[in-house]
């Protein structure tokens, strides 16, 4: 497993990371428990999860799966932001949610600190002193190490940090945004501005639900029992350009020894800036198939191979 410094961080992370959304959900304890020691076995340092995954149950499984094991070699990246509650304050980014999402996450996950703590969302109703502010106490209480943001754009990002900078509070080093290899606006704005700042780059999503597996297949309906057969989220890939991008990326790939589900992760990987692609996994094969395609690193030659298939 390759690692890389998270930002301007000197925290190494895996550069597969271990998305979590279904643990508690389609994923119960045994299998949760089985994906994260897999993922472990691999070199997958980085856990990433947030308040609201499965109504809080994902961080209860994950901080009851790692029990026992050396805390100091986990990286836990949680979130807030998102509602936990129909309480006006138990939402957004204020000082009174911050601080009580951060007791809640440390009791769920059965520990002492969280590693990297994640603004989920932008939230224009609290002012971003105020949040930047939680955050930095947090640091100085030794509830949290890191700090990063989730689905922020360019300048939000930036003018975070900016107040950050101003006051000599801890900034952000990392950004968790929407990006795979048919997602790629984040390229406009948004990775030139991790670049210029050295911001770590969080990817999630990297297969985009499923899609860039190559399992759907053109006029035939989703495989029985995955996503696509009722996610509005994988169904608007769907089209004939996507399929054909697709088509042609596996017999790419597959020309190289490689499955469509490594080039995903590894064209991700190879990106600038990007410290650990988040992929989720329901089985202990989904865990191990990505971890794999970590070793794969591809030259600017390929890149531009990719790309023209991409743009086609």
């Amino acid at each position: 497993m390759q690692y890389r410094n998270l930002g301007s961080s000197g925290l190494k992370v895996s550069v597969i990371g271990l998305g979590t959304n279904q643990f508690g959900g389609k994923c119960d304890f045994d299998t949760t428990r089985e994906i994260i020691a897999a993922g472990l076995d691999q070199g997958v340092n980085l856990i990433d999860t947030a308040d609201v995954y499965q109504k809080g149950r994902s961080e209860e499984f994950i901080g009851q799966a790692i029990k026992g094991r050396p805390r100091d070699q986990i990286i836990i990246a949680t979130k807030v932001r998102h509602p936990t509650g129909d309480g006006p304050n138990q939402r957004g980014t204020s000082r009174h949610h911050i601080l009580s999402g951060i007791e809640a996450s440390l009791g769920r996950l059965d520990t002492d600190y969280i590693d990297l703590y994640q603004i989920h969302r932008w939230d224009s109703d609290a002012p971003l002193e105020e949040t930047m502010r939680a955050l930095e106490d947090l640091v100085r209480w030794g509830k949290v190490r890191y700090i990063g943001c989730s689905n922020f754009t360019a300048w939000q990002m930036t003018q975070a940090n900016a107040i950050a900078v101003r006051h000599g509070w801890t900034q952000f080093v990392s950004n968790q945004p929407h990006y795979h290899m048919l997602e790629r606006g984040v390229e406009s704005e948004l990775v030139p501005a991790c670049t210029y700042f050295n911001i770590g780059i969080l990817p999630y999503f990297p297969l985009a639900g499923g899609f860039l597996t190559g399992k759907y297949r053109r006029g035939e309906g989703a495989p029985e029992g995955s996503r696509g057969e009722s996610s509005a989220y994988v169904q608007r890939y769907m089209t004939d350009a996507n399929y054909d991008r697709v088509e042609q990326l596996k017999s790419w790939a597959e020309a190289r020894s490689h499955s469509m589900n490594e080039l995903a992760h590894a064209w991700l990987a190879a990106k600038p800036q990007v410290a650990s692609v988040i992929s989720g996994a329901t089985k202990v094969e989904h865990v191990i198939a990505n971890a794999a395609a970590g070793e794969w690193a591809l030259g600017e030659d390929e890149l531009k191979e990719i790309d023209e298939l991409l743009d086609h």
